[in-house]
């Protein structure tokens, strides 16, 4: 039996060091290829390791290839106004879902919720002619005014809130406490797992965001870095270390965001179907 439960607990690790073989090694090629010069990096056979480790590649993408700090400072400025919005808006509409009984709740929730499941493609037209009238075409603003508001945060916020025992709220009201005092100084930070967990989310789709960029502006300094470093990409050839160059460099602060509230986030993610 003893022998039978190494064996199981080694093939069990190694179906796991396959797996994060098969998940990092796509990361791993990124980095050393950002290293290489555009010869090695189109070597065929390819070489993993570079002869020699050079940064031609991200002097190129700083200072000439493209505005990268203006480039970069717009998806930071993009993350964090959607960020925080949407944890002002989707906290207090998943407190009322959650907390407050008012007239057709579970009907007006339905119908928040249908929005996940339409593609967003679909929305993509009628924004546009949203923030065109709104003069806001080839703009910073353009760039997050749609995005304010998440059905999925909404959701996320709500089972969290429903979690926590009606208890407390109970003893506010007994103190004198009126909603907006229970929402922001006692509700809202229980539930500082999930917060953090939509906020990471909420900065993974902001960060990544392609198409909408694309589409609502046309200056390059007025792009996020996913449409920026796509411009890389040649018609004829594609210098393969400054693409990878500029794709570690909009990757980094996401993988350290990570490590840092790794706990949190995961703490988050399976405490969100609690309840309801």
């Amino acid at each position: 039996m003893k022998g039978k439960f190494k064996l199981n607990h080694l093939i069990v690790h190694l179906i796991l060091l396959v797996g994060v073989i098969v998940v990092v090694f796509p990361f791993a090629w990124m980095i050393l290829t950002s290293f290489k010069t555009s010869g090695e990096a189109m070597k065929i056979p390819p070489t993993i390791f570079p002869e020699k480790f050079v940064t031609t590649a991200y002097h190129t993408i700083v200072s000439s290839a493209i505005p990268f700090a203006t480039v970069y400072m717009n998806t930071i400025i993009t993350t964090v106004v959607t960020t925080l919005v949407q944890i002002v808006f989707c906290s207090m509409a998943g407190y009322a879902f959650g907390r407050i009984e008012f007239p057709f709740k579970n009907a007006i929730f339905i119908l928040v919720l249908s929005v996940l499941m339409v593609p967003g493609q679909i929305f993509l037209l009628p924004q546009y002619q949203i923030v065109q009238k709104l003069g806001l075409l080839d703009t910073i603003p353009a760039l997050f005014l749609p995005n304010l508001f998440s059905a999925f945060g909404t959701f996320l916020l709500r089972q969290f809130f429903m979690s926590l025992p009606k208890e407390l709220e109970e003893a506010a009201i007994v103190d004198g406490c009126g909603r907006f005092r229970i929402f922001a100084q006692i509700m809202l930070p229980l539930i500082k797992p999930g917060i953090v967990a939509m906020s990471i989310f909420t900065i993974k789709f902001a960060w990544n965001d392609f198409m909408w960029p694309l589409i609502v502006n046309t200056s390059m300094n007025k792009m996020t870095l996913g449409p920026a470093l796509s411009t890389l990409q040649g018609q004829y050839t594609t210098e393969y270390p400054m693409q990878m160059a500029g794709a570690v460099l909009a990757v980094l602060p996401l993988v350290v965001m990570f490590f840092i509230f790794q706990k949190q986030f995961i703490e988050g993610v399976a405490q969100s179907g609690i309840k309801g």
